[in-house]
């Protein structure tokens, strides 16, 4: 069993090419990173703006007694939510899933 697991190990290095990434690699980066940071700021402004409109018809769908507007509402509230969660955690889901410090 340890020679096996000694070949598959060789095998996982053998398979390894060597490439890391090169965050001093490229011109312009840092200015890629400011381009991404004012990305994240408009697209966390656009959550918000979601969110109060997606309240404000679940507020009116349920005042009106209209279940289908009230129900496009709430899905609206949530999927606002869900947006700014991942679109604030994305710096550290990618750095988490690729192993890589982004920042």
């Amino acid at each position: 069993m340890l020679a096996g697991n000694a070949i598959l190990r060789q095998l996982v290095i053998m398979q390894d090419p060597g490439v890391t990434p090169n965050i001093d690699g490229l011109p312009g980066l840092p200015a890629v990173r400011t381009l991404a940071g004012a990305t994240i700021t408009f697209a966390l402004i656009a959550c918000v703006v979601a969110l109060i409109i997606s309240a404000a018809a679940w507020a009116l769908g349920n005042i009106n007694g209209n279940a289908h507007f009230a129900s496009k509402g709430r899905t609206g509230v949530l999927a606002s939510l869900a947006a700014a969660i991942l679109i604030g955690s994305a710096n550290a889901l990618i750095g988490f899933f690729s192993g890589i410090r982004l920042g």
